[in-house]
């Protein structure tokens, strides 16, 4: 495709096409270029996914992207910001900024590390913690909380990924962790996965469950959960009932926004769905993005 292209890097990571549905595909197992941006609307959705993009493997054909539309941090809600700038050290997973009433903010796993960034993302407010959803995304996180001043939370299952971690969240209960945040322990992805759930509005879902556009709906990625699908539905299971939001804003997979009583009906369904199903060997390619 003139002007831009991707390059051998990607690894079907899903973030691009999650920014620029119009513009870029899964062909083949990667990311492709469908088309340039017909407009400036179109223009700036193509630099989000490039700067969002793990490996920076959207590339112009001639010289570098502008990086005066580098998006980042992008609010996607009044309450909330999308971090970008996803990291190869935490699988591409996309990482959040939680905005507070008093003024200061929750960082929800971590993009790239630099200086420069995080001096972006405390402009916002000063960040006050820095909450890791499991193992997979806890790189950068003490880089991130030392710069900020933070406090580094991971669940104990999964502590040796941070095993300088400030708070330990410990066994199965629900915790508020600050006015209007709780985290809700969800072992099954890892043994130490958890999501965080803010004001009733806002599910920081880790890679527990995420929205797919290939299905419209709620999925859990069942082929690549590392510890136990069965205790994944368990989790869901109990804890689906407690959880009432309208965003679902995952690590892994797309961002979704709905009534709360229809998220409600879709989670419900997932857990149901999510105990019929049986552990397989990991298989990155059977993702349903």
């Amino acid at each position: 495709m003139d002007g831009w292209y991707v390059d051998d890097r990607c690894t079907n990571c899903d973030v691009a096409r999650q920014f620029a549905p119009e513009l870029i595909a899964e062909v083949d197992g990667k990311s492709r270029i469908l088309r340039p941006p017909a407009d400036e609307a179109e223009n700036r959705r193509l630099h989000a996914a490039v700067f969002a993009c793990p490996t920076r493997s959207i590339r112009p054909r001639t010289g570098r992207a502008d990086q005066s539309l580098d998006p980042f941090p992008l609010a996607l809600d009044d309450g909330v910001l999308i971090c970008g700038h996803n990291s190869p050290h935490t699988a591409g997973a996309n990482s959040y900024l939680l905005l507070r009433p008093s003024g200061t903010g929750m960082m929800i796993d971590t993009p790239r590390w630099s200086r420069q960034l995080a001096e972006r993302y405390e402009a916002f407010g000063r960040v006050t913690d820095v909450l890791l959803t499991h193992r997979d995304h806890a790189a950068h996180g003490r880089r991130y909380a030392d710069h900020f001043g933070a406090r580094l939370w991971i669940h104990e299952g999964d502590l040796d990924a941070a095993p300088d971690a400030d708070q330990v969240i410990r066994g199965l209960e629900p915790l508020e962790i600050a006015e209007g945040v709780t985290v809700h322990p969800l072992p099954g992805h890892t043994r130490g996965s958890v999501l965080y759930l803010a004001d009733d509005r806002y599910c920081f879902s880790g890679d527990s469950f995420y929205w797919s556009r290939t299905t419209g709906d709620l999925e859990v990625a069942d082929s690549v959960t590392w510890y136990s699908i069965e205790e994944l539905a368990a989790s869901l299971a109990r804890t689906a009932g407690r959880l009432r939001f309208e965003w679902v804003l995952p690590g892994h997979g797309d961002r979704r926004r709905l009534p709360a009583d229809e998220m409600s009906r879709r989670l419900h369904d997932l857990t149901a769905r999510t105990r019929l199903l049986r552990p397989r060997p990991v298989d990155f390619t059977a993702l349903r993005w």
